[in-house]
C-alpha cells in the first residue's frame, strides 16, 4: 500500500508535499510549527490539512500493522495463499481486513464448530460440491455414530486437525456422537452456513447493496409517550442519504429507549448474489443449499452486517460532528477581545443571588458582590444601588452577562440600570451576552482554586464571564474544550477522538494568536507548540523567581525547555518591552537575520518598528518590495519572506482584531416585540449540519435553517457562517408557546 499516494489523492495535494510533511512529523515537529515555519517544505499546507494528513497517516500505518499481524496469523496456521495476500494488500479499511481474517480467527463454540468436532466437514464438502449422485440420506448414514466414535470411515478424513490438544481433551464422547441422519445433515449445513458468513467477498457485496438500497426505519417504543424524538416515531430514510445529525439523534433516542431502530435490507437481491455463486444448477442439493443460504443470511450475516453498518454510520456521523464542533470552537476561541475596558461580570441566578465581579483592563479582580434582583427575593432597588456604586467606583464601561439560568431577567434588570446611569450620571454603559458554558466547571476546578484561593467558588464564575469578554482565548483554554458549548451531540461521540480533535483546535488557535510570555497562564502556555504542562509551569515559576523574561533565548534557562522545544515554541511567544523588537512579532529566531537585512535594505533598523511614525513609512516601503527578487537576494523562501513582511508591517498585531466584535446592547428586545418580517442584527452562537443558531437578543437563540442561509444551494452551513459572525436576519416564524423564532438570512 502506497500511503503517500493514498493521502495525496484524498487531500488533493502533491505526493511530494505528503512525503515532506511525513518526514517533518516523524522528526518530531508539531503541526503549528510546520504550518507556520515550514511552508517552503510543505508547499504552504494549512494547519487543517496538516492535521487531516497526520490523522490519515496514523490510521494507514495502523492499517498496515494490522495487515501484517493478520498475514502472520494466517501463515502460522499454514493457510496463507497468494489470493489472501493480494486481498489484504488491496484492503483500504480495517473493516475489510477483519472480513478477510474472519474465517481464520479462533472461534468460540458455535453450531459449526460443534459439527466439525463431530467430523461432519467431509459431508459439508460433498453438499457444497453438488456432484455426488448417491442420495444424501444414504451418504449421511455413513456419519451416524450411534454410540461409537468412528475415526476411519470413508467420509471422515482428518477431522479436528485444527483443534488444540486442550480442546480435544475437553470434548467428551457424547459431544462427538451423531445420533441421526437429520443431525448429520443439519450439522453439515451449519458448517456451510458459517463458511458463507465468513466469506469476505460476499460480505463486501452485501454491504454495498445495503448502503445503496438499505432504508433506516425507526418506530416509537411507546407511541403514547411524549419525548424529544416524536419526529422519529414513524420515520424512514435511505442509508446513503441520512445526514449525520439524524444518525446521532436516532442513536440517542434508541439509547434512551424512546426509539426502536432497524435497517431494512434488499433481502431477495442479497440472497440472489450468494445463490448465483454457490448453486450449480438443479441437483438434489439445491433446495437444501437455498435453505442454508437463507439461514446463513438471517442467523449470521444480517445481524453482524447491521451492527457494522450502524457502527460505520455512527463513526462517520461522529467524525462530522467532531469537525463541526472543532470549527465552532476555533471561531469562539478566536473571538475578538474587547481591550482597555473595565468589565462587570454578571453571573445570573435566582434563589442564590446573582454573582458580580469587577475586572480591570488587565483582568485583575477589583471588587465582588452578590445581589438579589430576581425571584424569590426581588430586591431590585437594593441591587441597583450596588451596581450603580460599582460603576461609579471603578468607572466600569461594560457588563458581561452570562447566558444561563435567569439570564433574561438579569438582562432586563441590567438594561434598567444602564438607563438610570445614563439619565442621572450622563455615562454610557453597555452590556453583552456571553456564553457561560463551562464556567461552573472552571469555578470548582483546581486551576481556579490556584488562581483565586481567597475568592468564593460561586464568585469565580462571574470572573470567568467578565474575562471571556475581555479575552475569550485566554479564558476558554482554562476549561475542558468539550464544555465550550458550541457542539452538536458532543456528549454522544467518541470522547477520546473528540478530546484529541479539540486539543488540536485549541493548539491551532493559541499558536495563531501567540501569547505574551510574561503574562500568560500555564493553561495558555501549555497549548503552545513544543510546550507541555510541566514546561508551562516551569516558565511561570522562572518568571516568578527571576522577573520578566527579556528575550526569547532566555527561555533556554527554563528547566526541561531544551533546544528542540525552543525551536518549536519560540516564534509563538511574544516578549513585549524586551531587548529585541522582533520578538513582539511571530518572526522566528531562525529568521532574525533575514528580517534585519530586509529592514536594512529599505533603510531602517529593527528598533524603528517601535516608533509609530516610522512604522507607517516602513509599512509603505515593505508594500513595494519585490518578493521574488528579494527572496533570492536574502536566500530565503518566498512564502517565508511574505510572512516576515506581514509581521514587520504590523508588529504586535493581534489577528483577532479582524474578527467581528461582540454586539453591545443597552436595551432589551422582548420576545413579545418580535414581528414576522422584522430585520434584526444578531450573533451566530452555534453552527450545525442543519443550520445556524443566532442570538438576536431574545431569551432563546433563533434558528436559521440551512435552506434559509442563502438564496443559493448550501451544502455545508459552515461555508456560509461561523460562530461569532454578526449577521442580519429576518424573522420568518414565531412560536409564542414554545418561545422559539425562525430566522432567515435571505434579507
Amino acid at each position: 500500500m502506497n500511503i503517500t499516494k493514498i493521502i495525496a489523492e484524498e487531500l488533493d495535494i502533491k505526493e511530494g508535499q505528503v512525503d515532506a510533511t511525513i518526514k517533518l512529523i516523524d522528526d518530531g515537529n508539531t503541526i503549528p510549527f510546520i504550518a507556520r515555519y515550514r511552508k517552503e517544505v510543505t508547499g504552504g499546507l494549512s494547519d487543517e490539512i496538516l492535521r487531516n494528513l497526520g490523522e490519515r497517516l496514523s490510521y494507514l500505518r495502523n492499517l498496515e500493522e494490522r495487515k501484517q499481524e493478520v498475514v502472520n496469523s494466517i501463515d502460522g496456521q499454514g493457510k496463507l495463499t497468494d489470493e489472501i495476500v493480494i486481498a489484504l494488500e488491496m484492503a483500504k479499511t480495517l473493516a475489510e481486513v477483519e472480513d478477510i481474517y474472519r474465517p481464520y480467527k479462533q472461534k468460540k463454540k458455535t453450531r459449526a464448530t460443534v459439527a466439525k468436532a463431530k467430523g461432519l466437514e467431509p459431508l459439508a464438502k460433498i453438499i457444497i460440491e453438488q456432484e455426488e449422485k448417491t442420495p444424501l440420506e444414504e451418504i449421511a448414514k455413513q456419519f451416524v455414530t450411534v454410540g461409537k466414535i468412528q475415526d476411519n470411515e470413508k467420509y471422515i478424513m482428518e477431522t479436528n486437525k485444527q483443534e488444540s490438544d486442550t480442546e480435544k481433551s475437553s470434548k467428551n464422547k457424547d459431544e462427538k456422537e451423531v445420533k441421526t441422519v437429520e443431525e448429520a445433515i443439519q450439522g453439515a449445513c451449519d458448517i456451510i452456513a458459517e463458511d458463507i458468513s465468513d466469506n469476505a467477498e460476499y460480505r463486501k457485496q452485501i454491504k454495498k447493496l445495503v448502503y445503496r438500497e438499505g432504508i433506516i426505519e425507526t418506530k416509537a417504543s411507546n407511541a403514547e409517550e411524549k419525548t424529544n424524538y416524536e419526529m422519529y416515531y414513524e420515520f424512514t430514510e435511505k442509508v446513503n442519504k441520512i445526514p449525520s445529525h439524524r444518525i446521532l439523534a436516532i442513536n440517542r433516542g434508541e439509547k434512551e429507549e424512546a426509539l426502536k431502530v432497524k435497517i431494512n435490507k434488499p433481502e431477495e437481491r442479497i440472497l440472489a448474489v450468494i445463490e448465483r455463486d454457490i448453486i450449480k444448477g438443479e441437483t438434489q442439493f439445491t433446495n437444501l443449499l437455498k435453505d442454508t443460504i437463507l439461514d446463513s443470511w438471517q442467523r449470521l450475516i444480517e445481524p453482524s452486517i447491521e451492527r457494522e453498518i450502524r457502527s460505520d454510520l455512527t463513526e462517520k456521523a461522529e467524525e462530522k460532528a467532531i469537525k463541526v464542533f472543532g470549527q465552532n470552537a476555533k471561531q469562539l476561541l478566536l473571538g475578538s477581545p474587547i481591550k482597555g475596558i473595565t468589565v462587570i461580570g454578571f453571573d445570573p441566578a435566582y434563589r442564590t443571588g446573582c454573582k458580580i465581579a469587577v475586572i480591570d483592563e488587565t483582568g485583575k479582580v477589583l471588587d465582588t458582590a452578590t445581589i438579589y434582583p430576581t425571584e424569590p427575593q426581588n430586591d431590585v432597588e437594593g441591587a441597583k444601588k450596588v451596581l450603580i456604586n460599582l460603576i461609579a467606583k471603578h468607572n466600569a464601561d461594560m457588563f458581561a452577562i452570562g447566558n444561563g439560568t435567569a439570564s433574561r431577567e438579569s438582562e432586563m434588570f441590567v438594561s434598567d440600570v444602564i438607563k438610570e446611569v445614563k439619565e442621572k450620571y450622563k455615562k454610557e454603559v453597555h452590556y453583552s451576552i456571553v456564553s457561560e458554558a463551562g464556567a461552573s466547571v472552571y469555578s470548582a476546578s483546581k486551576l481556579a482554586t490556584e488562581e483565586y484561593p481567597d475568592i468564593n467558588v460561586s464568585i469565580r464564575g462571574a470572573i470567568s464571564i467578565a474575562r471571556r469578554l475581555q479575552d475569550p482565548l485566554a479564558e476558554l483554554v482554562k476549561i475542558d474544550p468539550k464544555a465550550i458549548g458550541v457542539g452538536q451531540y458532543q456528549h454522544d461521540v467518541d470522547q477520546k477522538k473528540l478530546s484529541e480533535s479539540l486539543t488540536g483546535v485549541v493548539e491551532d488557535a493559541v499558536n495563531k494568536v501567540g501569547v505574551d510570555v510574561n503574562t500568560a497562564t500555564p493553561s495558555l502556555l501549555s497549548y503552545i507548540a513544543g510546550i507541555n504542562k510541566t514546561i508551562a509551569n516551569n516558565i511561570v515559576k522562572y518568571r516568578d523567581e527571576n522577573g520578566k523574561i527579556k528575550e526569547r533565548k532566555e527561555l533556554l534557562k527554563v528547566p526541561k525547555l531544551g533546544k528542540v522545544a525552543y525551536e518549536q515554541c519560540a516564534g509563538f511567544l511574544r516578549v513585549y518591552e524586551g531587548k529585541n523588537p522582533l520578538e513582539i512579532t511571530s518572526v522566528h529566531p531562525e529568521s532574525y537575520e533575514v528580517a534585519e537585512n530586509l529592514l536594512k535594505n529599505i533603510g531602517y533598523k529593527k528598533e524603528d518598528l517601535l516608533n509609530k511614525d516610522t512604522l507607517k513609512e516602513i509599512r509603505a516601503k515593505l508594500a513595494e518590495v519585490n518578493v521574488a527578487k528579494t527572496a533570492q537576494e536574502l536566500e530565503v523562501g518566498e512564502m517565508t519572506l511574505k510572512d516576515i513582511i506581514e509581521e514587520l508591517s504590523k508588529p504586535g498585531r493581534d489577528p483577532r482584531e479582524e474578527m467581528p466584535k461582540p454586539i453591545l446592547r443597552s436595551d432589551v428586545l422582548k420576545f413579545e416585540d418580535l414581528r414576522e418580517g422584522q430585520i434584526l442584527t444578531g450573533t451566530v452562537r452555534n453552527v450545525t449540519d442543519f443550520g445556524a443558531f443566532v442570538d438576536v437578543g431574545v431569551k432563546h437563540d433563533g434558528l436559521v435553517h440551512i435552506s434559509e442561509l442563502s438564496d443559493g444551494f448550501v451544502k455545508n452551513p459552515s461555508d456560509i457562517v461561523s460562530v461569532g459572525d454578526i449577521v442580519k436576519v429576518k424573522v420568518i416564524g414565531i412560536d409564542m408557546e414554545r418561545q422559539k423564532v425562525k430566522l432567515s438570512m435571505k434579507v
